[in-house]
């Protein structure tokens, strides 16, 4: 080990998907292709906070929206439509925005349950598979692009969509790009590289572009890699890490500081810093269809929404 091991943080159950939405005896073509044809109950992702603290998660095979409330007692059904929900970020100005696998970038209306396009194409092609989704301070959002590519196929993408408008795939070589978060002054983005088991640093240029791509963190183990990203208030990064059964919290030299660890299930799949002061991390497990949270010793970076 090139750094002391990480202290433990045990994490413990926030909320778990009800009975009456967990789907039985079903398959779906996400499952078939991502999950080896299993009969999937849900595959919870993509947390994130609105203003009054209620936490939305995305439900991947089934194209279904929950909102689940501060206390994590009611769950609401938002929206159930055509789609592979992967991804959700919510931007100041109210939208909620999701990295849908299947069809784009798309458009929720919590009120009515809409769903609707937003940027499904690069010129005239589809993309692969969108994944994950953020917002910088300038209204610019990046996504990931990551369909089926892997080691055998390192053709995965990162894309800025401007606020004025433009599309700029920044790097197109990555081999299962997910989670995706900017660094404090949003000159560098943070890319989790599932297959490679390793977050990549992407450096942002002034003239729009990006050179010098390299390695971050270089994890190791599990049966999966990192997935969902978060940065905290001093710069550090936290790693879910699917397949492993935990999140590594990293600080701003990508030294490991924590590894907050779930009960149950190793299907860690995203997080979010939430609550008044931003120190509970709240965990997506896929596996069993459930929420953990644990508090974390530094708060996290506030969300464009909360601004």
């Amino acid at each position: 080990m090139l750094y002391p091991p990480p202290d433990i943080i045990e994490a413990e159950i926030h909320a778990r998907l009800p009975d009456r939405f967990r789907v039985q005896g079903l398959r779906s073509t996400w499952g078939a292709w991502n999950k080896s044809g299993a009969a999937l109950h849900s595959f919870l992702e993509g947390p994130s906070f609105d203003r009054d603290g209620n936490l939305y998660l995305v439900d991947i095979p089934w194209g279904r929206i929950f909102r689940v409330s501060p206390s994590g007692d009611t769950w609401s059904l938002i929206a159930e439509y055509d789609g592979e929900p992967n991804g959700l970020k919510i931007h100041r100005d109210g939208r909620i925005f999701i990295a849908d696998y299947k069809n784009g970038i798309m458009l929720l209306d919590p009120a009515t349950g809409a769903v609707t396009p937003h940027l499904v194409r690069n010129r005239l092609e589809r993309f692969k598979g969108v994944n994950d989704l953020v917002f910088a301070s300038n209204g610019d959002l990046f996504f990931t692009d990551q369909g089926l590519t892997g080691l055998h196929d390192p053709t995965g993408r990162v894309f800025r969509h401007a606020a004025d408008g433009s599309l700029t795939c920044l790097v197109d070589t990555v081999p299962s790009p997910n989670g995706i978060v900017p660094n404090d002054a949003e000159n560098v983005i943070f890319v989790a590289v599932t297959r490679a088991n390793a977050v990549w640093r992407v450096p942002l240029l002034a003239d729009g572009t990006t050179a010098k791509v390299g390695v971050f963190i270089q994890l190791s183990g599990g049966l999966g890699g990192p997935d969902g990203l978060a940065l905290d208030e001093t710069g550090g990064l936290w790693v879910a890490h699917a397949g492993n059964g935990c999140v590594f919290g990293f600080d701003r030299l990508g030294r490991p500081k924590y590894r907050v660890v779930v009960p149950d299930g190793l299907s860690t799949t995203n997080i979010a810093f939430g609550d008044a002061d931003r120190k509970t991390l709240y965990i997506t497990e896929s596996e069993t269809g459930a929420v953990y949270r644990a508090r974390a010793p530094v708060a996290g970076r506030p969300m464009y929404s909360h601004a």
